[in-house]
């Protein structure tokens, strides 16, 4: 019991105050005689220093108070404060045109509204680099500790999309377009993108799944309640990222936080599933279906490989989902699932702290 409680206030400790680290998003557009970059990013992290490589919430970094400080800045003032970050950055982003480097220069800064202080705030920095050659291969170096980078190059149907990471330089991204990938590799290329998702940044969605898992002991159940959250999801993903159905974010987000509450409060006065339990698993499995597809907007699909990237988005998903499920399994199912003291002693704190930790962001999000 120690074990899981600790592990489940850790996720309560480490999120209650989250500032998630957002990947930068880079829209690459090669025009005759230039190449735009447009970078949506979380200005406040690169102003105040912090190595975004391999980070996770901004919270455990020893740059968090001055972090802080920036995020209530107005607009104006933040953009006075990045525009030296923004020189900063244009020197250490290295473009190369054919193998040999080219300047890029700031042409604009455009700051984000404050929102949710809990949320990252996304801001626009714009950099140009004249070409002597528009039809020379291009590479990009991303400099160590900016954290990751999801590069699309717009306005071509075969155009480059890659994820690099703080140090690594993109493929060679050729002006008239890339070769197409096949669907497989497409499909492989996602599978990490939706995995990455639930394990180890989806935290709201691990503590659904767990609430999930502590309704009972039995195969049936979860089996039952997995089937139904797994087909929702997908149903919403799919039409969330056609742009077919949108919810705001302000809408969906304190649901999913409602929808932890109602899974965990159930295990606490239910020992086992009522007939209802599935439907309303699905039901919630449609809301965070459209979280998904929300964050599968931020990274972007390859027109042409549509299906592919979608399918893979959503594989890796299910496979951080049946991964959590599985830690949770060896962590206190294998060992103490079978005693008599298991729920009393285990599933039912457990439930208890995922309630709690689900009505806080509820509040959080509302307010």
């Amino acid at each position: 019991m120690k074990r899981i409680l600790l592990s489940v206030l850790g996720l309560w400790a480490g999120a209650a105050g989250a500032h998630e680290v957002m990947p930068t998003i880079g829209d690459l557009t090669v025009t005759e005689g230039a190449a735009q970059i447009e970078l949506r990013l979380n200005a406040e992290a690169f102003i105040a220093g912090i190595d975004l490589d391999g980070l996770e919430d901004t919270n455990t970094t020893d740059r968090s108070d001055v972090y802080d400080a920036l995020r209530a800045l107005p607009p104006e003032d933040l953009a006075e404060r990045m525009a030296p970050t923004a020189d900063t950055m244009a020197e250490a982003i290295r473009l190369e045109s054919g193998g040999t480097a080219v300047p890029l220069a700031v042409t604009g800064f455009a700051p984000g509204e404050i929102g949710n202080p809990t949320f990252a705030r996304e801001s626009t920095l714009s950099l140009r680099a004249d070409l002597s050659n528009s039809t020379a291969p291009l590479v990009l170096h991303w400099p160590d500790g900016y954290g990751t980078l999801v590069l699309r190059q717009l306005g071509l149907e075969t155009g480059y999309t890659g994820i690099i990471e703080g140090g690594d330089m993109s493929d060679s991204i050729l002006p008239t377009g890339q070769t197409p990938k096949s669907g497989f590799a497409v499909f492989a290329e996602y599978i990490p993108v939706g995995f990455d998702h639930i394990l180890p940044k989806g935290l709201d969605h691990i503590l659904f799944v767990l609430g999930l898992f502590f309704l009972s002991t039995r195969l049936g159940p979860l089996l039952w309640q997995v089937t139904a959250f797994t087909a929702a999801h997908t149903v919403t993903l799919a039409l969330g990222a056609l742009g077919i159905v949108t919810i705001p974010g302000s809408i969906v987000e304190p649901i999913i936080a409602a929808s932890i509450v109602y899974v965990a409060v159930e295990n606490i006065f239910s020992p086992r599933m009522h007939a209802w339990r599935p439907l309303v698993v699905f039901g919630f499995g449609l809301l965070h279906g459209l979280g998904f597809a929300s964050v599968l907007s931020e990274f972007g699909l390859p027109q042409g490989q549509f299906i592919p990237a979608l399918l893979g988005f959503n594989v890796g998903v299910e496979l951080g989902q049946l991964t959590v499920i599985a830690m949770a399994f060896l962590a206190v199912g294998l060992w103490f699932g079978r005693k008599s003291w298991y729920r009393p002693a285990i599933a039912v704190p457990a439930s208890a702290v995922i309630a709690l930790v689900g009505a806080y962001w509820f509040v959080e999000r509302v307010i």
